[in-house]
C-alpha cells in the first residue's frame, strides 16, 4: 500500500511490502566495504528516469491504462491536510492544472496548457511573478481560469485564516498579494519575501489548483471535493468515482483545449499490498506496477512476467523514522540523541533494500539526496550506531538501568513504534529498532494500526513515539524545510521546535542565489540531526514493472509526467 502525503517538498508515503528478513537486530547485516563500493557503482548507474519515452506521434490513439493505487482517498481537495496524500496527486495529475512542469534534470517551464508566459522580476525590491494564462483554459462546468483561481489558492494556503487545514503554508505566506493584471487573466503574484522556489505553487508542488468557487468559502474547501470531484481541468475528466470498488476512472475530455490524449481511459484501482498489486499485474489486470523497498519476492515475480520492463530510476524520495519530540519521554533532546545513537540505520537500510538491485547507501540529509549535487553528509556522529553513547546519554538524563529496561522515578522507559497493520516491512523496521534499543535499555512496543487511519489518527494527531514512513520529494528540495521542520507547520509531525532552526530556514528559503542556498539549507540540515526530529535511512527505491509496450510512464524521477503522450505503441 501506499500512502502519499504531499506538500510543497514532500509527499509522505508509507509502501506495503514483504519484509526482505525477520526481525531481531542480528538478522540483518551491515553494508560490507564490498557492497559500499557496489551501491555506489550501482548508483552511478542507475539513471534520473526510466519511461520508456517516445514521440507522441508515435504512441498509438486508444486504450484504456489500469493503475493501482495503495489507498483510497475520501478528501479529494489536496490543499486539505487530509487530502495531501500522494496517491491523490497521483490521480489528480490527469484531471487538474499545473502551472508550471519539471523535466528529469529539475528545470522548470511554464505549462502552456495553462500559462502562455510567466514572468519572475524584481520590482521596487520585491519579488513579483507575472502569470498569463490560456485564453483557452477553462474549468470542466465551463467557468474561465482566472487570477481569482491562484488569489484563492493563495488565500487558503497562507495559514491566516484558521478555517482553514493547509498541510502545508510554504511560499504561500511569503505572499504579500495575488491581483489582476490587465485582464482576468493575468495574475500578478507579489511577494512579501523572496521565494525562490516559487515554481512550485499552483501545481502539485505545493497543491493543484482547484476552482476559487469551490475553495473561497470553508464549507465548499471542506466538503465540495469530499468523496467526490464536481469540478477538474485536463486531458481527462472524471467518469466515476466508485466508492464501494475504491476505484477512479477517467476518461479523455474532448473538451480539452491542449493536445489530445492518446489514452480513451485510465482506471486507478485501489489494490493494498504490493504482493496483490503484483499479482493482479502478473495476471494482466494492470499495466504497470510499483515495487516498494523491502520486496523482493515482488520483484522476482515481476521480472518473471513475459514481455515486462523494469523500470528504475532516482526520485527525490526517503525513508526515516520520524521521532516525536512531545512524547512524554522524547521531550528532552538528549534522550532523543540516545535513541538516534541506539539505532544502526545501516542495518534497517540492509533489512530494507536487500535483493532490491538498489544501492545499499543509508542517507545522510534531510534536504537533499544522495544524488542531488547539494548533497553533503551532515548526520555527524548522530548518524553512526554508538550504543555505549546512547546509555552515557540516558544515565545523563536520570534514566538508570533497573533490571531489563530502564527507570526514572518508577517508570519504565518504554515506547510505541507506530506502523501500519498491513505493511509487513514496516514491522520488520520495528523489530529491529526493538532490538537494537533493547540494548541500550529502551523498550519497544510495535503498535499495528489500521492502514487507513495511519496518517489521519495516528501520524497527524501526532499519537505514537517513533513511526516510520517516507517523503515523497519534488524537483524543489528547500521547500520541505518550513513544511516538515518548522515550528507550528501542519506537516510537522513531531511538532518539533527550535528557533535557531526556524532562522536557519528563513534564511535558506530566503536566499536567491542557487549556490547560497544549498550552503544555507545544509547548514539548517545540520540543526535538524542535532535536534533529532526525524532519523534519515535511504533514498527510496523507485522501481517500476511495466508492460513493455506502455510508452512515456514509469520511473520519472524528477520529470513531470506527460499524461496526454502516455500510451501504447502495440
Amino acid at each position: 500500500m501506499k500512502v502519499r502525503y504531499q506538500a510543497t517538498a514532500g509527499l509522505a508515503v508509507l509502501a506495503m511490502a514483504v519484509a526482505a528478513c525477520g526481525g531481531g537486530g542480528g538478522d540483518a547485516k551491515k553494508p560490507s566495504a564490498e557492497q559500499s563500493q557496489q551501491a555506489q557503482q550501482q548508483m552511478a548507474e542507475t539513471p534520473a528516469i526510466s519511461i520508456n519515452p517516445v514521440a507522441y506521434e508515435q504512441v498509438k490513439d486508444g486504450g484504456t491504462l489500469t493503475l493501482a493505487i495503495g489507498q483510497w482517498p475520501s478528501q479529494w481537495n489536496p490543499n486539505h491536510v487530509d487530502g495531501n496524500q500522494s496517491d491523490t496527486a497521483d490521480m489528480l495529475d490527469t484531471i487538474m492544472p499545473q502551472l508550471m512542469l519539471s523535466d528529469d534534470g529539475a528545470t522548470h517551464t511554464a505549462n502552456p496548457d495553462f500559462v502562455t508566459d510567466v514572468k519572475n522580476e524584481m520590482t521596487s525590491g520585491k519579488q513579483v511573478v507575472t502569470y498569463t494564462l490560456n485564453d483557452k483554459a477553462v474549468w470542466s462546468d465551463g467557468t474561465p481560469i482566472t487570477w481569482k483561481d491562484l488569489e484563492v489558492a493563495w488565500k487558503i494556503n497562507n495559514g491566516k485564516d484558521k478555517k482553514y487545514k493547509p498541510a502545508s503554508t510554504d511560499g504561500w505566506d511569503r505572499i504579500e498579494s495575488v491581483t489582476k493584471g490587465d485582464s482576468d487573466k493575468v495574475a500578478i503574484v507579489t511577494f512579501s519575501k523572496p521565494y525562490p522556489e516559487w515554481q512550485g505553487l499552483f501545481n502539485r508542488g505545493t497543491a493543484h489548483l482547484l476552482p476559487a468557487s469551490h475553495m473561497e468559502k470553508p464549507e465548499g474547501y471542506e466538503k465540495d471535493y469530499l468523496q467526490k470531484i464536481p469540478v477538474t481541468a485536463g486531458p481527462f475528466k472524471v467518469e466515476k468515482v466508485d466508492e464501494g470498488t475504491k476505484t477512479l476512472t477517467v476518461v479523455r475530455d474532448d473538451k480539452w483545449w491542449g493536445k489530445k490524449s492518446k489514452l480513451d481511459k485510465i482506471i486507478f484501482r485501489t489494490i493494498e499490498t504490493p504482493a496483490a498489486q503484483v499479482n493482479a499485474f502478473a495476471n494482466g489486470e494492470l499495466d504497470a506496477v510499483e515495487i516498494p523497498p523491502g520486496s523482493p519476492a515482488d520483484l522476482k515475480r515481476a521480472k518473471e512476467v513475459p514481455d515486462v520492463d523494469i523500470r528504475k530510476a532516482f526520485s527525490p524520495n526517503w525513508r526515516h523514522i520520524t521521532v516525536n519530540n512531545q512524547s512524554e519521554f522524547l521531550k528532552d533532546k538528549s534522550v532523543r540523541q540516545a535513541i538516534a545513537y541506539g539505532i544502526d540505520r545501516d542495518v534497517i537500510t540492509e533489512s530494507d533494500l536487500k535483493d532490491m538491485d538498489w544501492p545499499l547507501q543509508t542517507l545522510g540529509n534531510h534536504v537533499f539526496m544522495n544524488n542531488h549535487k547539494g548533497y553533503v553528509d551532515n548526520s555527524g556522529d548522530l548518524g553512526k550506531y554508538n550504543v555505549e553513547k546512547a546509555k552515557q546519554l540516558l544515565d545523563a538524563a536520570g534514566w538508570k538501568q533497573e533490571g531489563e529496561y530502564r527507570k526514572k522515578d518508577g517508570k519504565e522507559f518504554a515506547l510505541s513504534f507506530v506502523v501500519p497493520a498491513g505493511v509487513p516491512y514496516a514491522k520488520t523496521e520495528g523489530e529491529l529498532t526493538q532490538a537494537m534499543l533493547k540494548e541500550a535499555g529502551i523498550k519497544i512496543t510495535i503498535r499495528p494500526v489500521p492502514d487507513d487511519k495511519f496518517f489521519t489518527d495516528f501520524i497527524i494527531k501526532g499519537d505514537f513515539d517513533l513511526v516510520p514512513f517516507s517523503w515523497i520529494g519534488t524537483p524543489l528540495p528547500i521547500g520541505s524545510l518550513p513544511q516538515i521542520y518548522k515550528t507550528g507547520s501542519e506537516s510537522n509531525f513531531p511538532k518539533g521546535s527550535d528557533p535557531a532552526l526556524d532562522a536557519a530556514i528563513e534564511e535558506a528559503v530566503s536566499e536567491l542565489d542557487p549556490a547560497k542556498a544549498i550552503e544555507k539549507a545544509n547548514a539548517a540540515d545540520k540543526l535538524i540531526w542535532d535536534m533529532v526530529h526525524t532519523i534519515p535511512l535511504y533514498q527510496r527505491p523507485e522501481i517500476i514493472a511495466s508492460k513493455k509496450t506502455l510508452a512515456n510512464y514509469g520511473s520519472r524521477g524528477y520529470k513531470t509526467v506527460d499524461w496526454a503522450a502516455v500510451g501504447f505503441t502495440g
